[in-house]
Formats: C-alpha cells, sequence, structure tokens
C-alpha cells in the first residue's frame, strides 16, 4: 500500500522541509482530529508527547492548533518515551496519542507516530484514510467555535509511565547490588530510564541526561554504542543500555562492553518467558532476524517464529 505522507513508522523528514513544518502538522492535526471525531464516539481526546529536539517547540502548538480546530480535547506531556505514550493513551482511555518524533535521527529531523485508543500503532487502512483529509480542503474540517477542543498540560506523565511499568514487576523485587550504565541519548527517555533503575535499587551510571534540543543522538545513545561499551567496562557495571531519541529501542552490552544481538535478547527473553510460562503464543521477529535464532526457537523451545 503506497502512502503519500507516512513511512514504515510514522512520518518523519527534515524541519522546515516540505512534510515537516508548522502549516503541515495543522493539517496532519486537523486531519487526524477530524477522523477520530468522525466515529462518532462521545469523548474526543488527544495526548501528545514529544522527544527533546528544538523543533518540538514549533511543531507541538502547529500540531494542538490543528487538534483543537477540529474539536479534539489535547492533553500535551512534554518529552517522554514513546512507549510511555502508547501506554497512557489506552490507560487514559484517549482517542488517540500522538508522538513527536524522529526517533534515532539527528536533530534537523523530526516527524510524529500516530497511537490509536488501544496503543497500538495505526494500521495502514487508517493512515491512508488521514492522508486524505490532510490533502481535503481545511475549511472542510474546521469546527464551530462552540465546539473546538481544550488544552491541558499534564506535569506528571513520566510518573505515571513508570507506575505502569513498575505493575509487571512483584512488589518485593529489587535491583539492589545490580550496576547498570545507562545512555539515554538526551533523548525523550532522559528522566524515566534513570529514575526507574534507581527506584529499584540498582546503582546508575547515566549519560545523555541533559538535552539542549540540538544534541539528542549525538555521539550517544543506540546509534553510537561504543560510548556505552566504554561506560560499562570503566564503571565495571553489570550491564549497559543505550537508548535512542524516543527510547521505544535499546542497544545492550555485557560486563565485559561486549554488544549483545538483538537476536540473542530475542532467544534469552523467549526462553525465559516460556519456562515460566508467560509467553502463550509464538515470537515476532523482523526481516533483520537470521536464520539461527528461527532454529533455535523451533530444537529448543518448539515455539512458532
Amino acid at each position: 500500500m503506497i502512502k503519500k505522507y507516512f513511512g514504515t513508522d510514522g512520518i518523519r523528514g527534515k524541519v522546515n522541509g516540505s512534510k515537516i513544518n508548522g502549516e503541515m502538522f495543522f493539517k496532519f492535526g486537523l486531519a487526524a482530529g477530524t477522523y477520530f471525531k468522525n466515529l462518532k464516539k462521545s469523548k474526543q481526546t488527544a495526548i501528545i508527547a514529544k522527544d527533546t529536539r528544538l523543533s518540538g517547540y514549533t511543531l507541538e502548538p502547529a500540531l494542538v492548533s490543528g487538534l483543537a480546530s477540529a474539536g479534539m480535547h489535547i492533553y500535551t506531556l512534554g518529552p517522554l518515551p514513546t512507549n510511555g505514550l502508547a501506554m497512557l493513551t489506552k490507560k487514559m482511555r484517549a482517542n488517540m496519542g500522538i508522538m513527536i518524533t524522529a526517533s534515532h535521527n539527528p536533530y534537523h529531523d523530526n516527524g510524529l507516530k500516530l497511537f490509536g485508543p488501544d496503543g497500538l500503532k495505526l494500521s495502514d487502512r487508517i493512515e491512508k484514510k488521514i492522508e486524505k483529509l490532510i490533502d481535503s480542503k481545511i475549511t472542510k474540517n474546521l469546527s464551530k467555535p462552540i465546539e473546538l477542543g481544550r488544552v491541558k498540560r499534564l506535569e506528571d506523565a513520566n510518573d505515571s509511565y513508570i507506575k505502569i511499568l513498575k505493575q509487571n514487576f512483584p512488589s518485593s523485587f529489587s535491583l539492589k547490588g545490580i550496576k547498570i550504565a545507562l545512555d539515554c541519548a538526551n533523548g525523550a527517555g532522559y528522566k524515566a530510564g534513570p529514575y526507574l533503575f534507581k527506584s529499584l535499587g540498582a546503582k546508575v551510571y547515566a549519560t545523555g541526561t541533559s538535552p539542549n534540543g540540538l544534541n539528542i543522538n549525538l555521539k550517544s545513545g543506540s546509534t553510537y554504542p561504543s560510548k556505552i561499551c566504554q561506560m560499562t567496562k570503566k564503571n565495571k557495571t553489570h550491564i549497559g543500555i543505550s537508548l535512542d531519541g524516543d527510547a521505544d529501542r535499546i542497544i545492550v552490552c555485557d560486563e565485559k562492553g561486549k554488544i549483545i544481538d538483538g537476536d540473542k535478547i530475542l532467544a534469552m527473553l523467549g526462553e525465559r518467558w516460556k519456562r515460566k510460562k508467560i509467553l502463550k503464543g509464538g515470537v515476532i521477529g523482523t526481516l533483520m532476524s537470521n536464520y539461527g535464532l528461527e532454529n533455535f526457537f523451533k530444537k529448543k523451545m518448539v515455539l512458532n517464529f
């Protein structure tokens, strides 16, 4: 399915280019808001989070204006990991969630990712319908003055996200005695990442926690794994974890500073979850996953992959 604006993971491009500018973000907001408004649900709410790019402060108001013009009520959450935005979209029973980010790209790029009320990314079919609305006449989708949406800022989004994460562990769970090297890439996880591990009792050596709007992913994070490897060896930590700009992916190294391949992480998690009867179905990989992983699951665990 060929799409005009949406790629494989939302909309992304150079700031103030043809797709990523204030005018287009108003249109994106108006179109997305109109689509969900037309579903005739009783309460129309959108929540917005972002990473730490300087351009987020120019694009977010335009997006908010478009959504409010479509009649959506909006909560802005500030910098928050993409996974947090997805989880809070579902928890808050919002009609949609929008993450302003360009993931692992440099600061001069930006974009957005859209989530539905279930906290999952929108289907290609829905994205195509929103694209059609983007290109429609603006005045056709503007709400009447009395129907305009309201906007409110929530300051505790990271706390709410961490609370959701910690509910996955027993109350007695502790990381006391564990040392973790953490590179937050000066991105969306710069608050939640260190705070989560520290609150669980770990000793955290953190870097990439001083975003200035321009240093996101700059010689740090998951696209620059040598940094976390060096930190891990220097501080003699048990593990090193490196995030990307919106904190929805990681690169991990062991205590010796050796990168642990993503397929190995899937294998370890899959085997453990199967043993503990947490895993009910199979394991989903990507086109980048190799045959060794598939063979491991088939021979060792009799799992679908």
